[in-house]
């Protein structure tokens, strides 16, 4: 039997590779920051929970990743964990880089030491070509990141190629563009639409505020790209492959599609506000899968439709359970209004500057 050890296993892809993996025959760990809530709710949406061997760990300290290689005893690792939300980079750079780059550095050390056959996979992004001028993006396409997320997932993507050629490690990058399901982050754009599109269909909400809606993007579903991720370390040789599916939509997009499913004008509902937008936009993402086609044999399914229709239908479905009082792992009802957020781009903190400002005026 086959032991795979995933970081992030708490994240949608985590979930999704975790059941895949399982499904596969493997014993599978996963690790996990202690928090005084620990979020699960993923792995029993999945019904999963009880099959996986959890391990408290912290990517930046390198003896919790040492135990977990050492006690998992693992095959394959997956790094799945990052601090996966491009907009929070911006207001924790420090501790983006740190988790998200160098944590890569100190997991690739421990398996140089502890165990060189250990196959390792490295989740990459799409976020690190950045705004970029090129029709489609490839393996050999230019990095140009536009966040401290993409320049983080650079460095993690270049180390690890490193490894690979320096101690002949069998070390992976996967470049993923945009890959969604009703398991995503409710911080993330796509789950945000779909979810405010249930609660206006159900008469909970009355608007959706987002940010760039001009923004184009290449989705897919996640638990498909989960397969690609796989097969990736069950090749001969290590390789970097981009997994996509090769079209671009923009927010807008995914927002009218949302409200016509539900028989809405989305033009009734939907504000922007600049708090929203990021300090430097990537406009445009659309990938080549090409080599993943060709060595893989893998290609997605799902169409950009049917993954909205997917995600919005689970989320109405998830609401109504909830108005009727039944209990189920879920997220949305805990997750807080982002009006309670302060940022430098929020109302909220032009009003206090301003408040700050007159005070040291009259002073």
């Amino acid at each position: 039997m086959k032991r795979a050890l995933i970081t992030g296993i708490t994240g949608q892809d985590g979930a999704y590779l975790a059941d895949l993996l399982l499904k596969k025959g493997y014993k599978v760990f996963g690790t996990f920051r202690r928090t005084s809530t620990p979020n699960f709710w993923r792995l029993q949406n999945l019904g999963i929970y009880s099959q996986i061997k959890l391990i408290p760990a912290d990517l930046l300290d390198m003896g919790s990743m040492i135990e977990a290689i050492k006690v998992s005893d693992a095959d394959e690792i997956y790094n799945l964990a990052a601090s996966s939300f491009v907009g929070t980079s911006f207001e924790q750079s420090v501790g983006n880089a740190e988790i998200t780059g160098l944590a890569v550095t100190k997991l690739l050390e421990t398996i140089r030491f502890l165990n060189e056959d250990i196959k390792f996979y490295q989740a990459s992004s799409s976020e690190m070509y950045g705004d970029n001028k090129f029709i489609f993006q490839n393996e050999k396409t230019p990095f140009m990141p536009s966040s401290p997320y993409g320049i983080a997932k650079l460095y993690a993507h270049w180390i690890t190629d490193i490894y690979k050629k320096s101690y002949n490690m069998f070390a992976v990058n996967g470049i993923l563009f945009n890959h969604e399901s009703p398991l995503r982050g409710l911080e993330f754009v796509s789950r945000k639409i779909t979810n405010g599109v249930a609660e206006i269909f159900l008469d909970r909400k009355k608007e959706l505020v987002l940010g760039n809606l001009q923004a184009k993007r290449d989705w897919g579903y996640a638990p498909e790209y989960m397969e690609a991720v796989h097969s990736m370390l069950q090749q001969d040789k290590p390789d970097t492959f981009v997994i996509s599916t090769g079209e671009t939509h923009k927010v807008q997009d995914f927002v009218k599609l949302a409200f016509d499913l539900v028989g809405l004008n989305w033009k009734k509902y939907v504000k922007t506000d600049k708090r929203f937008f990021r300090p430097l936009e990537v406009n445009y993402l659309r990938g080549n899968n090409k080599k993943a086609k060709s060595k893989l044999g893998w290609k997605p399914k799902i169409t950009f439709e049917k993954l909205v229709k997917i995600m919005l239908d689970e989320d109405i479905k998830r609401w109504k359970m909830f108005l009727d009082g039944k209990t189920f792992p879920w997220d949305a009802p805990l997750y807080p209004s982002e009006s309670k957020f302060i940022t430098r781009l929020s109302d909220e903190n032009k009003k206090m500057k301003l408040t700050h400002s007159h005070s040291k005026k009259k002073k």
